[in-house]
């Protein structure tokens, strides 16, 4: 077991880099001692077992190999790994979880057992699960897995009645946050967010990816000027039901993507808008959106992790912006309920996250 939780380790090493592909890590072990390990680094780039075959120290034919996710067995932007074991004499393969992508299934393990490995599954199977819910998600249903993140007062709040808001969490949350902001493919605003705080939207931490930056802004309400519009190596696309066709041109003058969705009680069908974003290879999303926001991509059942930094701070005011707003659910019983709760103590902030029960 060991052995399968250094490369549950190695797999982590590629969150932000190779999506929309999985993360994945691999340990070869012979005589009782790891000859070579390596992880999926980078989308395009060779796989784990072939990064940990190029690692080697030694022969490694007779050894034994430990990988999180079951061996390819299709033709993608590399060579199927699973030939590529057997052509190098491991003698046998323990695999985490099994691929739910269609051209894998169980046919990496079938074509490991034709050729004589000994093959055991389902090895640390959860915690290796765990290691990709973005991809097992959109494999299966070609939408994005969302996190909505938010950072709040004891009481709820997200800025004081003024509207101030910076800043409720330490600087530890924040680093964090940053963090999640590269590890996701994409981060969703809308547009109240751009109007009250004028945010960047980037990923503030060494070597850190910028996500894709996604407003929903149903009347195109985003200024020209907008901090979100002008940050260097950074797309932004805009969700709207707008017909206005020189804001239009003009958001598309400075490299601003459109997608246009049906108009659904006057605001973005935001359905439709998660199988086009989807349909872009868009395969997580981490939602900063206000209270409104939030509530709608509750609502619509559409958000998969809350992760929320509860501060020991109390705010107060009945006029202050709350993390879920909207028209709130009717009662209790149809009220988000979350399954598989953690939490974390980052210097006296309360970092509370689960699971949203579907």
């Amino acid at each position: 077991m060991d052995y399968m939780k250094r490369a549950i380790e190695l797999a982590y090493k590629g969150a932000g880099f190779v999506s929309p592909n999985p993360m994945v890590g691999a340990v070869i072990v012979k005589n009782n001692k790891i000859i070579g390990e390596g992880y999926h680094k980078k989308y395009g780039d060779v796989h784990a077992e072939i990064n940990a075959f190029n690692s080697s120290k030694e022969d490694v034919k007779g050894a034994e190999m430990y990988v999180t996710l079951e061996p390819c067995a299709h033709f993608g932007k590399t060579p199927p790994c699973a030939y590529e074991i057997i052509k190098k004499g491991i003698k046998k393969v323990y695999i985490g979880s099994l691929d739910p992508n269609p051209l894998v299934a169980g046919k990496g393990v079938e074509i490991l057992k034709k050729a004589g490995i000994d093959v055991e599954t389902n090895v640390l199977k959860e915690e290796c699960e765990n290691i990709n819910p973005i991809f097992f998600k959109f494999i299966k249903t070609k939408m994005p897995y969302v996190m909505l993140k938010s950072a709040t007062s004891l009481d709820g709040k997200i800025a004081t009645y003024t509207g101030q808001s910076k800043w409720i969490s330490n600087e530890k949350s924040r680093e964090l946050s940053h963090k999640l902001r590269h590890q996701f493919k994409a981060i969703m605003v809308g547009i109240n967010t751009v109007l009250l705080d004028n945010p960047s939207l980037t990923a503030r931490i060494e070597n850190g990816i910028n996500p894709i930056k996604i407003i929903v802004d149903s009347n195109l309400k985003t200024p020209l000027s907008s901090k979100v519009l002008n940050t260097e190596n950074s797309s932004v696309i805009i969700l709207t039901i707008s017909d206005d066709l020189e804001k239009i041109s003009k958001l598309k003058e400075i490299g601003v993507e459109i997608i246009k969705t049906k108009n659904k009680n006057n605001k973005v069908d935001l359905n439709e808008a998660m199988f086009e974003l989807g349909k872009k290879n868009i395969d997580s999303i981490l939602l900063e959106g206000g209270g409104n926001l939030n509530f709608s991509m509750l609502e619509e059942k559409l958000v998969d992790k809350c992760l929320f930094f509860v501060a020991p701070k109390i705010i107060g005011g009945q006029n202050a912006r709350t993390s879920v707003e909207g028209i709130g659910f009717k009662d209790i019983q149809t009220s988000i309920t979350l399954k598989n709760l953690k939490y974390k103590n980052i210097e006296n902030d309360l970092l509370i996250y689960g699971d949203v029960r579907k």
